[in-house]
């Protein structure tokens, strides 16, 4: 998910279409101590970039995105309150904050999320819906309420996800940094 906002904050400027284009996938390989390490792909399966998170005792994330150079050029850390809320600040490889994103997830495990641009402008929103395997489908939209994508993520029985970005921009990227 944490890549994925990368992925929101550029698409939340797309235009509007009718037509959805796959931009590229994420796999998610996750150690037995909640540790995550992901490479992400254009729709060429060529690599662009990798994140790898690490979650402290406390359930707070900080993940480190690198380009497909294994350059860092951002970090991203999440915090979540006892209700299940997380609040993530992005920032790039200067250490400035370029956005922010909150996430409420309900009672069933749907998660909705609003993205921020680092002045507190609301530059977009999801909602992801995850049935009772565990896998989830998620829906983006700009700050104007229009649908700008989509994504689709399968987890396996060993708890490694793979996830396929649509968007109705074809010139977006999943790597945005």
């Amino acid at each position: 998910m944490k890549k994925v906002t990368m992925f929101l904050m550029t698409m939340a400027f797309a235009i509007s279409a009718h037509a959805q284009y796959n931009v590229g996938t994420s796999s998610i390989y996750t150690d037995r101590y909640g540790n995550s390490t992901s490479t992400h792909r254009n729709q060429y399966g060529q690599t662009t970039g990798t994140s790898s998170s690490y979650t402290d005792p406390y359930g707070n994330t900080t993940t480190t995105h690198k380009n497909q150079y294994g350059q860092t050029i951002g970090t991203s850390s999440s915090y979540t309150d006892p209700y299940g809320n997380t609040t993530t600040t992005h920032k790039n490889q200067y250490g400035q904050t370029i956005g922010t994103s909150s996430s409420y997830t309900d009672s069933y495990g749907n998660t909705s999320t609003t993205y921020s641009d680092s002045n507190g402008r609301r530059t977009g929103s999801s909602s992801t819906y995850t049935d009772p395997y565990g896998n989830s489908t998620t829906t983006y939209q700009n700050n104007s309420g229009q649908s700008v994508g989509s994504s689709s993520s399968y987890t396996d029985p060993y708890g490694n996800t793979t996830t396929t970005q649509r968007s109705n921009n074809p010139n977006s990227s999943i790597w945005s940094w």
